[in-house]
């Protein structure tokens, strides 16, 4: 069944349930993005019960789910954006231009990667040092942390504008 054949699920073709994941899965990882990191995790050193190595372990906790559930979106947004982009690639790129989707989902797979392979368990073994009494020297790791989560954001901002005017883009092609 080629791309463009329409699908017996709701009249629908491939590519557009593909546009509508992106957008979808991208939206949601904006809340999920703001929830976690710019949100919950500096609201809890506001808790003057909550100890800081306490606060620590359960902020490791919380960034090592969340990474799981990121690695999961992000490869789920990779497939969608490259059914997205499908056509492009085929044609060499011609005059739609650059496969967008995917080199947006290429690049938020790359960041939570480097965050996977890198950040995190060096952020993991600093916290595992203050939860044993210690103190671990000044470190630019958490600064580089916040510029990931933040350039993230970003991109996934430019996911979903790009999903909402590709859904604007076929719904006008219809109508």
């Amino acid at each position: 069944m080629a791309l463009a054949e329409r699908t017996p699920v709701a009249g629908t073709t491939r590519g557009d349930a593909a546009v509508v994941v992106f957008t979808v899965v991208s939206l949601v990882w904006i809340g999920a993005l703001l929830g976690v990191s710019f949100l919950a995790t500096p609201v809890k050193f506001l808790a003057p019960s909550l100890t800081l190595p306490v606060a620590l372990d359960v902020g490791r906790q919380t960034f090592h789910w969340y990474n799981r559930m990121e690695l999961v979106i992000a490869a789920i947004t990779l497939i969608a954006a490259f059914v997205v982009d499908r056509p492009r690639f085929l044609r060499g790129g011609g005059t739609n231009g650059l496969p967008w989707a995917t080199l947006v989902a290429a690049f938020l797979l790359a960041a939570v990667a480097l965050q996977t392979l890198v950040l995190l368990p060096r952020l993991d073994a600093r916290v595992e040092m203050i939860i044993q009494g210690g103190m671990p020297p000044p470190s630019v790791l958490h600064d580089l942390y916040i510029a990931v989560e933040a350039l993230k954001l970003g991109a996934l901002v430019g996911a979903a504008w790009l999903g909402v005017v590709g859904l604007r883009r076929r719904a006008a092609a219809e109508g």
